[in-house]
């Protein structure tokens, strides 16, 4: 995600536990969240920012399961209807990306499934986290393994203790 020439675009910020999270929108949508090393630009918020920023706080603290946003993000047909499949995977499990090429009737497909899932412009909104290797490795995460390792044992003990 190249940050440097965002024009039009609303921006902020969550210092969240794994790391600074950049969260870009526009008026109809949210269109990105990433993590970066520092603050790259001035905060500019709209409503969308404030929501998504009010979820993933609820999120980290365990007390939310799905997120509610409007989005706008580009990418392919193919990858649209991978982001899709991501989005059905149950908060605190997990499904490879055999199981999503196969929900997708395209069981050849599972390294198509593995590149749509890394370019997911919206990490932890659309949980790319929760996909792992067949052989229930931690594969790759555009953000890091360790990444991936602490949202997923979150996501588990979060589940683990049901919500009031």
């Amino acid at each position: 995600m190249n940050t440097s020439d965002i024009s039009n675009e609303f921006i902020d910020y969550l210092d969240s536990p794994m790391g600074i999270l950049q969260l870009q929108a526009n008026a109809t949508g949210l269109c990105a969240v990433g993590f970066v090393e520092q603050r790259q630009t001035t905060n500019k918020p709209n409503p969308i920012t404030d929501r998504t920023k009010q979820q993933l706080v609820e999120y980290f603290a365990g007390d939310r399961q799905v997120f509610d946003l409007p989005v706008s993000i580009e990418g392919t047909a193919f990858q649209q209807q991978v982001w899709q499949q991501l989005m059905l995977i149950p908060y605190g499990q997990t499904c490879s990306y055999q199981d999503i090429a196969t929900r997708l009737d395209n069981p050849k497909a599972v390294r198509a499934v593995g590149s749509a899932n890394g370019k997911n412009p919206l990490t932890i909104v659309v949980p790319c986290h929760r996909v792992i290797g067949a052989n229930g490795s931690l594969t790759g995460y555009a953000w890091g393994v360790s990444r991936k390792e602490y949202l997923l044992k979150h996501e588990k003990s979060s589940a683990d203790s049901p919500l009031d």
